[in-house]
């Protein structure tokens, strides 16, 4: 009811639209994925423009049957969050063979991808996934890094340089609009605080094609690390956030946030539909 209230009062509901359809992929995680994605299912159904839906795969250590009967029906909707981390490493879990070639071939024809947080570590060893998340969980030979100069700059940090990837524990920090054009974050404050969030440095990958959204600065790595970004795929149109750090037995006042809540809401929705429609958040960002 929280999130309902505090969308409502945003005026994120702008006129009665057709709902778009969405759908959560989760089931495994190294994060407390079950509470991120209830928490993202309200914050979405808060603002009237979607409808929301959870395909939860099988457990890691599930029987093969159980793999051979979860077959997610992508075409029926207008976007896929995913809510999913097969690990980084060379023998992480992936998708049955089927379930890879039926996103893929989804996002190609015109169907919206949302990375969610953990999400860009999974399938090292999918060349598409790597090429449509840009930069993900991988060592620094992976590929190139992206950082943000002190002008607002994008620099390119060659594949073998730069930092591997980590971070710090969960602080306060701020967040930094860069593309103040872009639909999702047109209208947004320039600065916010992002709550008790954690800070991933040293994303690396094929780092090309890639619309740099937001920023912050990593006081670990010592500089200002990308944490939202887009770029299309085929048709489709890809979101990628590093924002939205759940754990077992913590509080997330991160999902609490105003300006988190209407900015993952505006980037699923321009996933979805090319569009955003939902208002961005009144006055100015809280420090």
């Amino acid at each position: 009811m929280r999130q309902v209230l505090l969308l409502f009062l945003l005026g994120a509901v702008s006129v009665a639209q057709p709902k778009l359809s969405i759908l959560i992929v989760d089931g495994v995680n190294n994060h407390d994925w079950q509470t991120a994605t209830r928490e993202l299912t309200s914050i979405l159904q808060a603002t009237g423009r979607f409808q929301v839906d959870v395909s939860t795969s099988p457990p890691r250590d599930a029987a093969p049957e159980a793999w051979s009967n979860w077959r997610p029906r992508f075409d029926r909707y207008n976007a896929v969050l995913l809510n999913w981390n097969g690990g980084d490493k060379e023998d992480g879990l992936r998708w049955p063979g089927e379930v890879d070639s039926a996103m893929l071939r989804y996002v190609r024809s015109g169907g919206g991808l949302i990375v969610f947080h953990a999400a860009n570590n999974a399938f090292l060893e999918w060349p598409e996934y790597n090429e449509m998340i840009g930069l993900g969980w991988r060592n620094k030979e992976f590929g190139p890094s992206l950082v943000i100069g002190s002008d607002e700059k994008i620099v390119t940090i060659p594949a073998g340089q730069g930092r591997n990837p980590g971070h710090g524990p969960r602080h306060d920090f701020e967040m930094t609009v860069l593309d103040r054009d872009h639909p999702i974050t047109r209208g947004m404050p320039r600065h916010w605080l992002q709550p008790s969030e954690q800070l991933t440095h040293g994303q690396h990958g094929p780092a090309s094609g890639l619309t740099i959204l937001t920023y912050a600065w990593s006081k670990d790595a010592q500089e200002n690390e990308p944490m939202d970004w887009v770029r299309t795929y085929g048709q489709g149109r890809i979101y990628t956030t590093m924002l939205g750090h759940t754990w077992l037995h913590e509080d997330n006042p991160n999902f609490r946030c105003r300006e988190f809540q209407v900015l993952i809401a505006r980037g699923v929705e321009w996933a979805a539909s090319g569009q955003v429609t939902i208002a961005a958040p009144a006055g100015p960002g809280v420090k």
